[in-house]
């Protein structure tokens, strides 16, 4: 966690020993809710291991908005800073191991100007990433959104996701993906 937040900003050891001491560990099995939809979202994680997936449910229907890798952080940023029902829900798509505070323990980290750089950084991160997301789902055909993912992405990571999250991720049916697949290899 500390080599994460370093490479957005530097930690004295004074700070890091106040922000080791508002995590601790929690593991997640293979397809375990973290965070239910219409929960309030009472934790700020750190993404030791594994692949989560951010998805809502819209009349039945399971929609993948974003998977994250470790290492990285995630909450469900609005339920979170707001403390109120989440819009979205997230999942452990394989045996993940986070470090986890609480909402008023996240609020003594933001006494840490360090914390607040590292904060910025990310979200500023995450920005871009929207954006460009956004434009490609908006210009880009599924095949090419597909293509960039196996590009972007580890090859082994693309297998551990299963085909169903992947296709509600990309806006196609599973067969669709499946033709996809088939073209491509």
């Amino acid at each position: 966690m500390r080599e994460f937040i370093e490479r957005y900003s530097k930690l004295t050891d004074t700070e890091w020993d106040m922000i080791s001491q508002l995590f601790e560990i929690k593991k997640f099995n293979k397809n375990e809710i973290i965070l239910e939809e219409g929960k309030i979202c009472r934790h700020f994680y750190f993404l030791e291991s594994g692949i989560i997936r951010f998805f809502s449910n819209v009349e039945g229907t399971d929609f993948t908005k974003i998977f994250t890798i470790a290492p990285y952080c995630f909450t469900s940023r609005i339920s979170f800073r707001k403390q109120e029902p989440s819009n979205e829900g997230i999942q452990a798509l394989e045996e993940t191991i986070v470090w986890q505070t609480t909402y008023n323990q996240y609020k003594m980290l933001e006494e840490l100007n360090s914390w607040n750089i590292f904060i910025r950084k990310i979200l500023n991160e995450i920005q871009e990433f929207s954006e460009s997301f956004y434009l490609e789902a908006k210009t880009m055909t599924a095949e090419a959104r597909y293509k960039k993912l196996l590009t972007d992405y580890p090859a082994d990571l693309m297998q551990k996701i299963p085909l169903k999250h992947l296709s509600s991720f990309l806006g196609v049916a599973p067969q669709s993906l499946s033709r996809i697949r088939k073209k491509l290899t």
